[in-house]
């Protein structure tokens, strides 16, 4: 019988916890804690690298910071190595913080450069330190102790090692299955879907970094009192390739890729350079040619790493199912029908020369649908740009409710109840239909880093949950709920925006152009959907370009030409409108 994936890892844990207790060298037992504690520093890689597409060649520095101090702290000060645990996390976040803030606004290729520039730094730096022994480093550093017992044996600390391994694998899992989880990977597919939803990039690429650099202070922490020394030597840069080597060579989106790739390198590291020198005559470090071919092999062939291959060969987990759970989230109190919810008064939206949007005036209701319509080119989706404040106003106002959009965030404007779809659909093609809905409802929770990583928000995970299996029975999606929303057609695709919308309980919905490769039978499920939402008091205003969809829903139309509003009023009336006739209809009548 094949193996089920959970059943898979815990079979390899059990392996793991068997290793010491086998008549294995000692050298091995050292390579496998070497293993570990690249293992550490490689799953902060698959958030920060893999899943947050942040791309870092100075981890290593970040080891330095832990290691060193703990080599201070308990060598100079007499701190007991356990206390200095704590200290050398809090030493590696706060390094982290100043350093991700900066980093973390580089994009292309400025962005690994950067990360080239500071870990060049950081290593000069520990070498030109007094206080740390400058290039010879820090000796006699105490080992771990507990109950008495000192773990001064590498099959003594084996099991610190993995434990810490094993536990951070576990909780990184965690986090990534969770509502920050679902922010931290929604980086990687643009950031304008997960901000329309309330998500702060910055702050969720800020926490990967961190939680990265953490990681490898943890990682510099068990190395000094692994080696009970420490020196510049292990924290540059070739140890900073040699890591996101290990996460991509792994699988830079697998939290246990990491593990496998770091056991890949290290191997693999060893035996090149036992067989090399005797093959070609030279000690030189010809081993780096060979990962150099493998990185571009597996560039080439299979992207997700060599991971993703393992995991071909072991069927999935059945379908999960999910949590049962009586809550359910708050409802937004909605306003009357008929109260003005967005009011655009003079909206203006230049591009250098071009004016996209011109001098443009509106409103929308509860209650209502509204019409947005015009040619291509007209304005119309830098008018939504405008509202949810992707865009900012070269002019004019936007206001919801009495408050100014303009001076908002595009997440306080989603917090307003203002949910949006994209005519370019912003989907997570890699994430489930299910979790792509419930990133709509990520601004109804509210656990943090630490409850996800230690799986204590598992209830209000349901409810969110729940809330996103709800939306998609509403839209006829149910049955594709543990699909890749990559697998979707187009239609499809863009109904799954829309339960994404309706997860964040809009007071406003935003639809752009959402009945494009919809069959006739799935428009008229559209249209019943709409005058439901209508009918709850929801605002809608719909850009469409299928006019016989669009005359049969809206009750007010608005339209625009070249960011000019034309003409506006009952549908009936504005589709005799000549200019609207010269400008977009042509001769329909």
């Amino acid at each position: 019988m094949a193996l089920d994936r959970k059943i898979l890892g815990i079979v390899g844990i059990v392996i793991v916890a068997a290793i010491p207790l086998l008549p294995l060298p000692p050298f091995w037992i050292t390579l496998l804690n070497n293993i570990g504690l690249a293992s550490l520093v490689a799953i902060g890689l698959v958030l920060l690298t893999g899943v947050g597409g942040l791309t870092s060649f100075g981890q290593a520095a970040f080891c330095g910071f832990g290691a060193y101090t703990t080599a201070v702290l308990t060598t100079a000060y007499g701190f007991s190595p356990w206390l200095t645990l704590p200290l050398s996390l809090l030493v590696g976040g706060a390094v982290a913080l100043p350093l991700g803030l900066i980093t973390v606004r580089l994009s292309g290729h400025f962005l690994p450069l950067g990360t080239i520039a500071w870990g060049l730094a950081l290593y000069y730096l520990f070498g030109q330190i007094e206080l740390i022994g400058r290039y010879d480093g820090i000796s006699g550093i105490p080992p771990l102790e507990l109950g008495g017992y000192r773990f001064l044996s590498s099959g003594s600390i084996f099991y610190i090692i993995w434990g810490f391994v094993i536990a951070t694998a576990i909780g990184t899992r965690n986090l990534l299955d969770s509502r920050v989880g679902r922010a931290i990977r929604a980086l990687r597919g643009g950031s304008q879907a997960a901000e329309a939803f309330g998500v702060d990039i910055v702050r969720a690429k800020l926490t990967v970094f961190i939680f990265a650099g953490v990681l490898a202070a943890l990682s510099g922490w068990l190395y000094a009192h692994m080696q009970r020394s420490v020196n510049p030597t292990p924290f540059g840069l070739n140890m900073g390739i040699e890591y996101l080597l290990m996460a991509v060579v792994g699988g830079a989106g697998h939290v246990w890729g990491a593990i496998f790739g770091a056991s890949l390198v290290l191997i693999l590291k060893d035996l090149l350079q036992r067989l090399l020198p005797s093959l070609i005559g030279s000690t030189a470090n010809y081993e780096m040619i060979v990962f150099g071919i493998l990185l571009v092999a597996i560039l080439q062939f299979t992207r997700d790493g060599l991971w993703s291959l393992v995991l071909r060969l072991v069927p999935k987990s059945p379908r999960r199912k999910l949590a049962e759970t009586d809550r359910r989230l708050e409802k937004r109190e909605m306003p009357a029908a008929g109260t003005p919810l967005v009011r655009l008064d003079h909206a203006r939206k230049t591009f250098g020369g071009l004016v996209a949007v011109n001098d443009v005036s509106f409103e929308v209701k509860a209650g209502e649908i509204v019409g947005l319509i015009g040619p291509n080119g007209a304005g119309k989706s830098t008018t939504f740009n405008l509202i949810t404040a992707i865009s900012p106003l070269s002019g004019g106002g936007i206001a919801y409710g009495g408050r100014k959009l303009e001076t908002l965030s595009p997440g306080q404007v989603a917090r307003q109840g203002i949910a949006r779809t994209f005519q370019h659909a912003k989907i997570l093609p890699d994430m489930t239909v299910l979790e792509n809905v419930a990133l709509g409802a990520h601004l109804r929770g509210s656990s943090g880093v630490a409850r996800c990583f230690l799986r204590l928000d598992r209830a209000e995970e349901a409810v969110l949950l729940a809330e996103a299996e709800r939306q998609l029975e509403r839209v006829g999606l149910a049955a594709y709920r543990d699909r890749p929303a990559g697998d979707l057609a187009l239609g499809q695709i863009r109904i799954l925006e829309i339960a994404r919308a309706l997860s964040l309980d809009p007071a406003l919905l935003l639809l752009d152009e959402p009945a494009a490769g919809l069959r006739h039978g799935e428009k008229q499920e559209l249209s019943d959907l709409l005058k439901r939402l209508r009918a709850e008091g929801v605002g809608v205003l719909l850009v469409e370009h299928d006019m016989s969809f669009v005359m049969g829903l809206v009750d007010h139309l608005v339209v625009l030409d070249f960011g000019t509003l034309i003409a506006e009023g009952k549908p009936a009336d504005v589709r005799q409108h000549p200019a609207v006739l010269a400008a977009y209809l042509g001769g329909v009548s």
